[in-house]
C-alpha cells in the first residue's frame, strides 16, 4: 500500500517537490556546518596560527563535494521550475532564493580556498628561491582578499586576519630580497651618507667635473670606483658627463640589470627587464639633474657660438640612444634631447637672464665710485651691418631717414654739444649699466627674430628695474648723504639722456614690429627724470631745514647788543656759512655747473630771506644793534658768493659764479638791507627816490617804514622821511 501511495504521489509531482525541499534543507545544514568549520579553520590558521594541514585537505574535499551537490541540485531545480513554472512559481521562488544564498556563501568559501592555496604556493616558491613566482602568488592572494572585501556580510575579524597574514608575507619577501641584493652588490661610501646610486654615483658625476669613474675587474667581482683630480673647470662639458654616466649604467646593465621580470605574453611580446624598472625610477631625477647642473651651463652666451652647440645636440642624442638600447629608457623619452634642441629659445632665455643678473649686480653696487662725463663723451657701439639689407621696405625707410637728416644739415646748424649731457660725475656702475644696454641691443641685431624681441624687452626691463630697485636698495644712503643724492640725480639724467636715442639707433636693425616704431625707450624718460629730480629735491628740503634750524639759534636777532645774543647770532651765521661751504665741496665736482649754482643759490636764498624777514620784523634797533646787524649781514655778503667759486678746470663757467643775483633772487634786497642798517634818514630817502630808486625795487613802503621806525627815534626828521615813503 505504501509503495502504491508513493508511486501515485510521485506521479503527481508532489513527492518530488517535497523531496527537493528536504534535500535543500539538508544542504543548507551542511553549508552552515562547513561555513563554521572553514571560519574556524581560517581563524586558527591565520589568526591563532594552529597547524592544520590535514584539516585543510578535509575541508577542501568537503567543499568540492558540496559544490558538486549544489550544482546537481541547482540543475534539477531549474529544470523542474522551467517545466512547472505555471504551477508552482511561488514554492520554487523560496527554494531558489535559499539556493542563491548558499551559492554566495559557496563563492566566499572558494575565495578563501584560493587565498589559502595562493599562500601555500607562495611558501613553496619562496622556499625554492623562485621570487618572481612567489610575488605572483602574493598578487593572487591580494586579489582574493580584495574580492572578499567587496562582498557585503563577510566577517571583519576574518578579513583582518587574512590582511595581516598577507602583509607579513609581503614584508618577509621584501626583506629577504634586500638581503639577497646586499650579498650581490657591495657599496663602499662615506659613513653616514646613505647607500643610493643616484646620490653617490650618478648625481656627483654630473655636478663635479673633477670626478672620474673607473672599473676594476678582480677574480670574482667587478669594482666601480670614483676618483678625484684637480681641475679649474667649474662645470663639466655634456660630452664628458655622458661618457661617465654610460660607464656606470653599462656596468650595472651587464652584471645586474639585464634580468627578465616575467615571460612575454601574447599581448606583450617584449620581456620586461630590471633595467627598465630602474630607468623608470631614476630617469626623471637624473634628467633634471643633467639639465640643471650640466646642459644649462653649455648654452652659449654669444650668438656666434651657436654653431658649436650642434655637437652638444649630437652627443645628447647618442646618449639617449644608448640608454634606450639598454632598456633604461622607453622610445618616447626625449626630455634631454628636446631641451638641447631648443637652443634658440634657451640661448635667448639665458642671455636675458645673464643680462638681468648683471644689471641687478650693478644696481646694488656702491654709488660713490664715479667717473667724469664730458659733453663729448660717447658710448662705444660696434659697427652695425647695413640695415634692411635684403628688405626693400626697410631700405626705403632708412633712405628716407638719411634724406631727412641731410635736409636738416642744409639749414642753420646748431652747436656741436647742443644736445650733449653737461659735464658731471656719474656712478661707474651706471656707466657700465648703459654700456650693457648698448651691447645687448647690438646682440639683438645679430640674433633671430624671437631672440631679438626678447633681448629688446630685456633692456627695457633693465631700466624698469633701475627705477624700482635703486631708490629702495640705497634709500638710507640717499637720505643721509648729499653727495650720493647728487650722483643719483646725475645717474637718472644720464640714463634718460641715452634712452632718448637708444631705440632710434637700433630701430632699422631689428625685426618687425620693432623696426616699425615699437623699438623705443622714450616713454621711460619722464619717469627716470622725475626719479632723479624728486630724490634731489627731497635732499634740498633736508638741507634747507638744517640751515634754518641753525639760524633759529640766533634768537631772531633781537637785542643783539647784549653779548650773549651777539655770540649766539655770530655762531649761527658761522655754522651756516660752514655748512654751505661743506655742502658745496661735495656737490661742486659732481653736479653740472648750472645745477650746482641753482641748488646752492636756492639754499643761500632761503637763509638770507629768513634773515631779512627776522630783521625787518624787529620793532626797536639800537645804534649798537644796528652796527652788529650790519657786521653780520656784511659777513654773509662777503662769504656767501664764495660757494660759487669755480673749480680750477671750470674757469670757462666763471660767469655763473659772478652772476650771484641770478641764482639768489633775494640777493639785491639783502644788499639794500645792509646799506639801510648803516644809512642816515636822508640816504634812505635818496635811495627810495619817490618809489623809483633801488631801495624801492626791493622793499615795499611798509617794510621801509618799519625799518625807519626801528632804527631812528621819533623826531620831526623821521616823520618827514616817513611821509616821503609812499
Amino acid at each position: 500500500m505504501a509503495s502504491f501511495v508513493t508511486e501515485v504521489l510521485a506521479h503527481s509531482g508532489k513527492l518530488e517537490k517535497e523531496d527537493l525541499s528536504t534535500k535543500l534543507s539538508k544542504l543548507c545544514t551542511r553549508v552552515e556546518k562547513i561555513k563554521g568549520e572553514v571560519s574556524e579553520f581560517i581563524t586558527n590558521k591565520y589568526d591563532e596560527f594552529l597547524p592544520s594541514m590535514q584539516s585543510t585537505e578535509d575541508l577542501v574535499f568537503q567543499v568540492d563535494g558540496l559544490s558538486t551537490d549544489v550544482d546537481q541540485l541547482k540543475s534539477r531545480i531549474e529544470n523542474e521550475v522551467s517545466r512547472d513554472l505555471h504551477v508552482a512559481i511561488t514554492e520554487y521562488a523560496d527554494l531558489k532564493e535559499q539556493l542563491e544564498k548558499n551559492t554566495v556563501i559557496l563563492s566566499v568559501l572558494k575565495q578563501l580556498q584560493k587565498f589559502d592555496s595562493a599562500i601555500e604556493e607562495y611558501n613553496c616558491a619562496f622556499m625554492g628561491k623562485n621570487y618572481i613566482a612567489a610575488a605572483r602568488h602574493l598578487e593572487e592572494a591580494q586579489a582574493c582578499l580584495q574580492q572578499l572585501k567587496a562582498r557585503k556580510g563577510c566577517e571583519l575579524k576574518l578579513l583582518d586576519a587574512l590582511r595581516i597574514q598577507l602583509i607579513v608575507q609581503t614584508n618577509k619577501l621584501i626583506c629577504h630580497l634586500g638581503e639577497e641584493w646586499q650579498q650581490l652588490v657591495t657599496w663602499k661610501v662615506p659613513p653616514g651618507k646613505g647607500h643610493l646610486l643616484m646620490e653617490h654615483f650618478l648625481k656627483p658625476l654630473v655636478r663635479y667635473p673633477s670626478l672620474h669613474v673607473q672599473t676594476v675587474v678582480q677574480s670574482k667581482e667587478t669594482v666601480l670606483q670614483l676618483s678625484c683630480t684637480e681641475t679649474e673647470v667649474e662645470h663639466a662639458a655634456p660630452q664628458d658627463v655622458f661618457i661617465k654616466l654610460l660607464m656606470v649604467l653599462e656596468l650595472l646593465h651587464k652584471h645586474l640589470l639585464d634580468v627578465p621580470l616575467e615571460e612575454p605574453t601574447k599581448t606583450v611580446q617584449e620581456k620586461v627587464v630590471l633595467s627598465q624598472v630602474l630607468g623608470n625610477m631614476i630617469w626623471e631625477d637624473l634628467s633634471e639633474c643633467i639639465i640643471k647642473d650640466c646642459l644649462v651651463y653649455s648654452i652659449p652666451t654669444d650668438s656666434s657660438k651657436l654653431e658649436e652647440y650642434e655637437e652638444v645636440i649630437k652627443t645628447t642624442e647618442m646618449f639617449e640612444k644608448a640608454l634606450k638600447d639598454m632598456r633604461f629608457l622607453k622610445g618616447d623619452s626625449t626630455n634631454l634631447l628636446k631641451y638641447a634642441q631648443n637652443v634658440n629659445v634657451l640661448f635667448a632665455s639665458k642671455k636675458c637672464q645673464d643680462v638681468i643678473v648683471a644689471a641687478r649686480n650693478l644696481m646694488t653696487s656702491e654709488i660713490h665710485t664715479t667717473v667724469k662725463i664730458a659733453p663729448e663723451s660717447k658710448v662705444s657701439v660696434q659697427k652695425l651691418p647695413n640695415p634692411g639689407s635684403g628688405d626693400r621696405r626697410k631700405t626705403q625707410q632708412v633712405s628716407r631717414a638719411i634724406q631727412e637728416s641731410v635736409n636738416l644739415e642744409t639749414q642753420n646748424k646748431l652747436g656741436q654739444h647742443t644736445f650733449s649731457l653737461p659735464a658731471c660725475r656719474i656712478s661707474e656702475s651706471v656707466q657700465k649699466l648703459v654700456n650693457l644696454a648698448y651691447s645687448t641691443m647690438t646682440e639683438a641685431t645679430s640674433s633671430g627674430n624671437q631672440c631679438a624681441i626678447q633681448l629688446f624687452y630685456t633692456v627695457r626691463h633693465i631700466f624698469h628695474l633701475f627705477h624700482d630697485v635703486v631708490p629702495t636698495y640705497h634709500k638710507e644712503n640717499l637720505q643721509k648723504l648729499p653727495q650720493l643724492t647728487a650722483i643719483h640725480h646725475n645717474n637718472c639724467m644720464y640714463i634718460a639722456h641715452h634712452l632718448l636715442t637708444l631705440g632710434h639707433q637700433f630701430r632699422y636693425h631689428l625685426p618687425s614690429p620693432l623696426c616699425e616704431g615699437a623699438a623705443t625707450f622714450v616713454d621711460l624718460v619722464p619717469g627716470l627724470r622725475r626719479l632723479g629730480t624728486e630724490s634731489f629735491l627731497a635732499q634740498m628740503r633736508l638741507q634747507k631745514e638744517e640751515l634754518l634750524g641753525r639760524l633759529s639759534s640766533a634768537k631772531n636777532f633781537a637785542n643783539i647788543d647784549v653779548e650773549e645774543n651777539d655770540i649766539a647770532a655770530n655762531k649761527a651765521l658761522r655754522q651756516i656759512i660752514h655748512h654751505l661751504k661743506r655742502l658745496g665741496s661735495v656737490w661742486q665736482d659732481v653736479l653740472p655747473v648750472h645745477i650746482y649754482c641753482k641748488a646752492m643759490g636756492t639754499l643761500l636764498n632761503s637763509v638770507i630771506t629768513e634773515m631779512i624777514s627776522k630783521i625787518t620784523a624787529l620793532e626797536d634797533i639800537s645804534a649798537e644793534s644796528g652796527d652788529k646787524l650790519h657786521t653780520l649781514c656784511k659777513t654773509m655778503v662777503e662769504e656767501g658768493p664764495l660757494i660759487f667759486t669755480p673749480l680750477a678746470e671750470d674757469n670757462q663757467n666763471k660767469r655763473y659764479q659772478e652772476e650771484v643775483p641770478v641764482f639768489v633772487p633775494k640777493w639785491m634786497k639783502f644788499k639794500e638791507l645792509l646799506i639801510v642798517l648803516q644809512a642816515s634818514l636822508q640816504e634812505i630817502v635818496d635811495r627810495w627816490t619817490d618809489g623809483h630808486g633801488p631801495l624801492a625795487v626791493e622793499f615795499s613802503p611798509v617794510e621801509i617804514k618799519s625799518l625807519i621806525r626801528a632804527l631812528f627815534q621819533n623826531t620831526g626828521r623821521r616823520a618827514a622821511a616817513l611821509s616821503k615813503i609812499i
